[in-house]
């Protein structure tokens, strides 16, 4: 099979002698071996691994990202960021941490790009009023 596992700037995996993958979901961790049926995924922040033909095992942690099977031998990953590495404990823990970090901070900017969206619709609706306007929420 072939893997191939691309960030918005680079190559990150491109493998054609993959005889397993294993990568996670919102539903849990799944396998794909040859022949797997045609599949479309969205991953979670995790770790994929896959194993060579010849055994040797390789690790990519992603942050998100589309899993794609197409005709039972191409495995596509399209990711935020991936960091491909040897230590799977590194990448789970080192790795996934800062992803989860990235996340958390994105959602905490988009809440408070929100509030400070709803404070300027709000002083615009008083403006078009004619209501005093008043400092704060």
């Amino acid at each position: 099979m072939r893997l191939l596992i691309t960030d918005p700037v680079a190559i990150a995996v491109d493998a054609d002698d993959v005889a397993s993958v294993r990568a996670e979901d919102a539903s849990g961790s799944f396998g794909i071996l040859a022949g797997h049926a045609d599949f479309l995924t969205t991953l979670s922040i995790s770790v994929v691994s896959w194993r060579h033909a010849d055994g040797r095992v390789g690790f990519c942690a992603v942050r998100k990202g589309v899993l794609t099977v197409s005709a039972g031998r191409d495995i596509s990953i399209a990711t935020r960021e991936a960091h491909v590495g040897d230590d799977l404990d590194e990448l789970e823990t080192v790795v996934l941490a800062g992803y989860r970090a990235h996340v958390e901070g994105e959602r905490t900017e988009r809440t408070a790009s929100a509030k400070l969206r709803m404070l300027a619709i709000r002083h615009m609706v008083e403006a078009l009023n004619g209501a005093p306007r008043t400092l704060g929420p």
